[in-house]
Formats: structure tokens, sequence, C-alpha cells
């Protein structure tokens, strides 16, 4: 079953949630609300989607711990903190750990809703590169072995005698490899391998 993308409000004061759960739901968005970090925490799971409203100084966990927390999780919601305090300190530590704004209380409603935007493209836009690599990673797992060695020095910039020398192949059969490599994957050209593979890459070894 899909989630739907939903708005998670996260706040102790309940006159907070209702008002903007209220605005948020005028515009469209399914809205969530939570009054502490920790009861968010407790539900929320991977797969949700969307982006979070967070409180900046809450009883219990603050919005920065809760950022933190979720990072450790590996859940990666855009993140947008709002609080009445204007800690220019604390914006700058949430805004550098990726968070997508940070908004001062009174909220100014357009720029409330900007901010929104902006994290749900953000999230739009994560969803899409993990579609994507599970895309490449189904194709690479059509691979031979001997085609995934071709494929690491190919990636590592290596030509194809340094890869027929390093293999105890022939360069011939380094370029009938290649070209297999690349029918399996659906690209014609060695830009177009790279860019499909290279992101993959980073991924996995940042």
């Amino acid at each position: 079953m899909d989630t739907p993308t939903t708005i998670y409000i996260i706040d102790d004061d309940a006159a907070v949630r209702d008002s903007l759960g209220l605005l948020l739901g005028l515009q469209g968005y399914v809205t969530r609300v939570f009054a502490s970090a920790g009861e968010f925490l407790d539900a929320c799971t991977p797969d949700w989607t969307g982006c979070v409203l967070a409180d900046l100084r809450m009883p219990g966990k603050s919005g920065l711990e809760l950022q933190s927390e979720l990072g450790g999780r590996g859940i990666a919601l855009p993140l947008i903190i709002i609080t009445a305090h204007g800690d220019v300190a604390a914006a700058r530590t949430s805004l550098k750990a990726g968070a997508v704004d940070f908004l001062e209380k009174p909220l100014d409603s357009a720029q409330l809703l900007a901010a929104v935007q902006g994290a749900l493209q953000r999230d739009t836009e994560r969803l899409q590169a993990a579609d994507a690599a599970a895309r490449t990673e189904r194709l690479l797992a059509r691979l031979t072995d001997r085609e995934r060695e071709v494929l690491d020095l190919v990636i590592a910039g290596r030509h194809n005698r340094e890869i027929a020398a390093a293999l105890g192949i022939s360069a011939r059969t380094v370029e009938a490899h290649k070209a297999r490599i690349m029918a399996k994957l659906g690209v014609e050209r060695l830009p177009d391998l790279l860019r499909l593979v290279l992101p993959l890459r980073k991924v996995k070894t940042d």
C-alpha cells in the first residue's frame, strides 16, 4: 500500500497544531499532528513521505534533537524548523544539518506555504532518485561476474588495454564485454553508462 504524502506537524502547543493543520488542510494538504518529538518518532516509519514541521523548543526532545534522531535512523523526511525564539545559532545548526527552512512564529502564511512546497519538492526528488537507483540495481544484477569486473575497471577510468592486462583477457574480449554491459543497461555510449552508474557508486561510498 502506498503511503500518502503527508505534512507532519510536531508542536507541544495545541493551538499551533490546530492552526497549522487548518491552514495546510485548506490548501489541500494531508496533515498529521503530534504533541512531541517522541510521539512522532514512536509512530514514524521509513516509508513515510512528505515533510516535517517541528517546533524548535518542546518538552522532551527539541526540534534539533528530532532532526538528529531522524538522521540517525536513516529517515530522510525534509524538515522545517519553527520557533518563537529567533535563535540564530539554532537556525544555522538546523540548516547546516539539512533542514529545508527555519521559520519564526508568528508564522507568515506565504513563507510557510513556500517552505512546505520546497520541502515536498525535495522529497519528490529524493523518491525519484531512489526509484532510479533501484532500477539501476536491477539492471546491474543481470551482469555476469566478469562483466561486473570490466564495469568496475571502466568506471575507474581504465582503457581497454589496461582492463585486458588486469583481467588476463584480450582487448577485443574487453570490447565485447563492454558492448554486452551497455546493452544490458540500456545505454549506447560510455558517457551514458557513467551517468547511470556513478551516482549509485557514490551513494554506496559516502
